[in-house]
């Protein structure tokens, strides 16, 4: 087993990899920018290495971190998700100095990191993908014609990258002579990319990602679906494990649909393989992420397995201590992302200083945050403050507890999605368990909520009651 891991990330992502680390007994170091230099992962860290003065530049920098890793007598380094952790160059690179990568070959990362790449391999091994551009559109001109062909809507997607960036929907010729320029700029800036590739719009799909794990002894397993429909602009906001949607035989189809894809890319380590269904449960391979997942905790929470101790078990050269009929799932969970967003504002990431931090707890309830009282958070990274995940024995009180988490929970000084997710939590379509990525914007209601402020309000007189009934 590794004696010690540099961590090559930030926020909750690095300490959730540093609590992991901790339970196996590995030594952790922290890698952080200037602007992080009051961050928490920086303070839950064995130790902690100041990487450079650029808030984004510095956690890119692969020779820095390379370096770093080496001269803290480091044998692995552990990407997490976001920055560095699709990036074959940089596994590579960690592999030339003789230190251990925390997930798939390079190989892996560059064949499933390319849209195209993928579509390719998964149509060799007769996996049903979405219908689409067999190669890197052209220009515009082949666009149209392929668009054309297929029939409208069609999605215009960037070939490199993920998180639903690069991603826009085109209903007509219009829209694609629209889209496509301000696509290849959205490609670029976020991947370095400009490749654009297109595929036949699914309406109204469900987004269902099964999760896998792979040794590097040739046995491969899923540990069931995530349901990531509920969505803003393509990206997730609220995950469910188990889907409502699947049928038992749907869901051990997909899920040997997921180990077949992984199998196909000769794939080691944790990795997410996504699809999109329809009302009809027809479904295809839309791609596959070769990382930990952010919403990797609520099949934590379902099947009970810690996902990142695997990583680390896998990458050291240890076999699964399971098989495929050794794992079971049980009752549901809900992940929150809670963001320093504006919903009433398009989601505006909204940063600032926190004044007030009070996180929920009590059984069924977990919470992986990075934020703290007086902390100010930064504008430079992603808005997420903490992951708020629920487990209950069955839907109905899962939705009930995550109420109750929802409610104890208070950030004060900038506006997040708490109140949102509330309304959100309290409405009668969440409860239905249906959803499709199209679920927010088919239930406008669900953003006229009441401000947090004006629940605040509510409390404190109550508390100004109590105290003085007290006499206090």
């Amino acid at each position: 087993m590794f004696k010690r891991i540099l961590v090559a990330n930030r926020g909750e992502c690095a300490i959730r990899i540093i609590r992991a680390c901790r339970e196996l007994g590995i030594e952790s170091v922290a890698i952080y920018s200037e602007a992080d230099n009051h961050a928490l992962h920086v303070k839950k860290a064995d130790r902690a290495v100041m990487i450079g003065p650029d808030p984004v530049k510095s956690y890119l920098n692969i020779h820095r971190i390379v370096n770093i890793a080496l001269e803290a007598g480091c044998d692995a380094v552990h990407p997490g998700y976001g920055f560095l952790s699709e990036n074959a160059d940089f596994a590579r690179e960690i592999g030339k100095a003789g230190l251990v990568y925390i997930g798939p070959s390079a190989d892996a990362i560059e064949d499933m990191g390319s849209k195209i790449k993928a579509r390719e391999a998964m149509i060799a091994a007769e996996i049903p993908v979405i219908p689409g551009s067999e190669a890197a559109l052209e220009n515009i001109d082949e666009a149209l014609v392929i668009a054309r062909d297929m029939g409208y809507p069609v999605m215009l997607k960037a070939a490199a990258g993920g998180g639903g960036r690069g991603i826009r929907r085109c209903d007509d010729d219009e829209q694609l002579r629209e889209n496509y320029e301000i696509t290849q700029r959205e490609a670029m800036a976020a991947f370095g990319s400009d490749e654009l590739f297109m595929e036949k719009c699914i309406v109204e799909p469900h987004h269902i990602e099964f999760q896998i794990l792979a040794d590097t002894h040739g046995n491969c397993v899923h540990l069931f679906e995530r349901d990531c429909s509920i969505q803003r602009r393509n990206q997730k906001l609220i995950e469910i494990a188990p889907s409502q949607f699947l049928t038992p035989e749907l869901r051990e189809e997909m899920g040997a649909i997921a180990v077949k894809a992984a199998k196909a890319v000769q794939y080691a380590n944790a990795g997410t393989v996504e699809f999109l269904v329809d009302k009809d449960r027809n479904f295809w391979f839309m791609e596959m992420n070769t990382r930990l997942q952010v919403e990797h905790p609520i099949t934590e929470a379902i099947t009970g397995i810690d996902l990142v101790a695997e990583q680390i078990r896998i990458a050291a050269g240890f076999p699964l201590p399971f098989a495929q009929q050794d794992l079971s799932h049980r009752g549901f969970a809900i992940e929150f992302r809670i963001n320093a967003e504006d919903p009433k504002n398009q989601f505006l990431p909204t940063p600032g200083t926190i004044t007030r931090y009070y996180s929920p707890g009590g059984p069924g309830v977990r919470v992986d945050g990075c934020v703290y009282p007086g902390y100010t958070i930064p504008p430079h990274y992603d808005s997420m403050c903490a992951k708020l995940t629920v487990w209950g024995p069955d839907w109905q009180h899962t939705v009930k507890r995550s109420l109750r988490a929802l409610n104890e929970y208070n950030i004060r000084g900038v506006p997040t999605t708490l109140p949102f997710y509330r309304h959100i939590a309290e409405s009668e379509a969440f409860s239905s368990g249906d959803f499709h990525t199209g679920f927010l914007d088919q239930h406008p209601e669900l953003f006229d909520y009441k401000p947090y402020e004006a629940r605040e309000d509510i409390a404190a007189a109550v508390a100004v009651a109590i105290a003085t009934h007290a006499g206090l």
